[in-house]
Parts: C-alpha cells; sequence; structure tokens
C-alpha cells in the first residue's frame, strides 16, 4: 500500500494553490504519460506518476494579472528548483517515503534543462521518463498550461490512475 496517493496530493491546499495555477489539466496528462513510460521500462510507476503530476509546482510566480507569462517563464525561468523544493516538502508533510520524497523532487528538478546555463546532463530513468513524459504534452507558447478541467474530473482521472499505479505495484510484487 502506497503511503500517499494521487487524490491524496491533489486534496491538499499546497497542490491546489499551485497546481491549479500552473495547468491542471497538463500535471494530469504529465502523471497519465509517466506512469506509461515508467511501466513499459520497468520504472516505479508510483514515483513516476507523482513527479510528473507535481513536475510545475513551480510555475506560480511567472503568472501576472491572474494569467500566465510565458515569455516572462522563459526569460527568468527557475520552475524546476522551486517546484522541487514545494514538492519535496508538500510530499513529506503528507507522509511520503522522505528517500522516494527524494527522488521524486530530483525528477522535478531535471525535467527541463531550460534554466541550465549550457551543456548535457546524465539522468535517471525516472529523470527522463519525467521530461519525456512533460514534452509529450507540450504545447506552442505554453498553451498546455491554459487547459481547463472541472474539480470532479479532475478527482475522477486521478482516482482511475491511482487504481492503476495500485494494479501496477501489485503485479510487480
Amino acid at each position: 500500500m502506497r503511503d500517499v496517493t494521487l487524490v491524496k496530493i491533489f486534496n491538499h491546499h499546497i497542490a491546489q494553490k499551485y497546481v491549479n495555477r500552473s495547468g491542471l489539466v497538463h500535471a494530469i496528462a504529465v502523471a497519465y504519460h509517466a506512469f506509461h513510460l515508467a511501466k513499459n521500462r520497468g520504472v516505479d510507476t508510483d514515483s513516476a506518476a507523482k513527479a510528473g503530476f507535481l513536475h510545475d509546482i513551480g510555475h506560480f510566480t511567472w503568472y501576472q494579472n491572474g494569467k500566465w507569462d510565458y515569455e516572462l517563464y522563459r526569460k527568468n525561468d527557475i520552475h524546476a528548483i522551486k517546484g522541487a523544493e514545494r514538492a519535496h516538502k508538500l510530499l513529506v508533510r503528507l507522509g511520503e517515503n522522505p528517500v522516494k520524497a527524494k527522488e521524486i523532487a530530483l525528477a522535478i528538478l531535471f525535467h527541463t534543462d531550460s534554466y541550465f546555463p549550457g551543456g548535457d546532463i546524465i539522468r535517471t530513468p525516472l529523470q527522463e521518463i519525467v521530461k519525456l513524459a512533460d514534452e509529450k504534452d507540450e504545447e506552442p507558447g505554453g498553451q498546455h498550461h491554459y487547459r481547463k478541467i472541472d474539480h470532479e474530473k479532475a478527482i475522477k482521472l486521478l482516482q482511475k490512475l491511482d487504481e492503476k499505479i495500485d494494479q501496477a505495484l501489485n503485479e510487480e510484487s
């Protein structure tokens, strides 16, 4: 049994504040992509889905006048740094295993290279999965952050993904 589910994360006020503002539809889509990529590659599906769901939790600072400012984001992006810290703090607060919370936070930190001064980095399989899952759902000009979903539909999608994760973890046991 997992310590923390996606629904539990989503229902926490910190996730509500930051995930909703950075694009809930995108967060859910990336969580699903990460789950499937992880399952196909033999990587922990729970960690992948959580990192995918929380990967943009650091975006809040790039809103202006209640609207996502893509150009400001591209110019000053450090969302992966802020997101890794926020996600780690949130996961630990919710009762996630501290080692697992760190792995998820590092996957969030390395899901993009937009803030790196240059050069390539070598990612772990989990970090590579979150990067690829994010790229699968991107749209030009950051439009993937604007898509909307109602609260009930979001909960249902996350419950469904939680069930898939539980099923995958049972198959691995």
